[in-house]
């Protein structure tokens, strides 16, 4: 269904409950928008983090080699932010539809572990977890969000411990990435929350869903790159439209 993507769809909250309350497979694919009544800062909005911090400096491969307690830095100022958050009722509300739908599947670009705090468990993060940092030689990992010191180091080898977020340049991880892919070829309805639509190859988890007859529904204050496409298009914010359709739920 195409449509103008400055205007809504004719579905509604109510529709997009029917279908979502009929759904044998459901997808959700959350964006930064997701966690922002959080309070954490989106990326791409102008005063988002990109626009403070430039990454080339802070967020590859290359500048951990030439400089890993400066990376460290930044991440810890935003582990220590992360510590101070708490999920909102639109998180809690996807947990609760995991268990009410048979095939649920929630694929993340979040890397703020908020969904699993919520209580979500089958949740796919593409981009990693702000709340893990991972060795750099070896599989040792830890969780949480304790501070871990200006130059952190593996207990297991002595290696440098990195953080568990996927850098530009890096390639994501391919389980997490194959097993979205086959929740979108196979869902019923693709629920979308919060995301411009311009991050490959999150973004075509979309078309891949609609090739193979799902319904879209999305939920952004702001049309998308996906917004023409939809068959129900929620123009407000993540909250918002979760408690809409859930006030909605027959």
């Amino acid at each position: 269904m195409q449509s103008d993507p400055s205007s809504s769809p004719p579905a509604d909250a109510s529709t997009a409950a029917a279908w979502l309350a009929a759904s044998r497979a459901l997808c959700v694919s959350t964006g930064a928008g997701m966690s922002a009544e959080s309070g954490l800062a989106t990326f791409r909005d102008v005063d988002g983090l990109w626009s403070k911090f430039n990454p080339a400096e802070l967020a590859t491969p290359e500048a951990f080699l030439r400089d890993p307690c400066k990376v460290w830095e930044w991440y810890r100022l935003r582990r220590a932010r992360l510590a101070q958050i708490e999920p909102h009722d639109g998180h809690r509300l996807l947990a609760a539809w995991e268990a009410r739908i048979p095939d649920f599947t929630l694929v993340t670009q979040n890397v703020d572990g908020l969904h699993h705090r919520a209580g979500s468990r089958r949740v796919l993060e593409l981009h990693g977890r702000l709340d893990t940092a991972r060795c750099i030689a070896c599989p040792f990992q830890i969780v949480g969000l304790d501070d871990l010191g200006e130059d952190p180091r593996c207990t297991e080898c002595g290696q440098r411990l990195r953080p568990g977020v996927v850098w530009f340049g890096e390639a994501l991880p391919q389980s997490q990435l194959a097993a979205a892919f086959d929740a979108a070829e196979r869902c019923d309805v693709m629920l979308v929350i919060g995301t411009s639509g311009v991050v490959q190859p999150a973004a075509s988890l979309v078309d891949t869903a609609l090739q193979h007859g799902a319904r879209l529904i999305e939920i952004n204050p702001h049309p998308s790159a996906f917004s023409g496409s939809a068959d129900a298009f929620l123009r407000c914010t993540a909250l918002s439209g979760l408690r809409e359709i859930e006030r909605h739920r027959p």
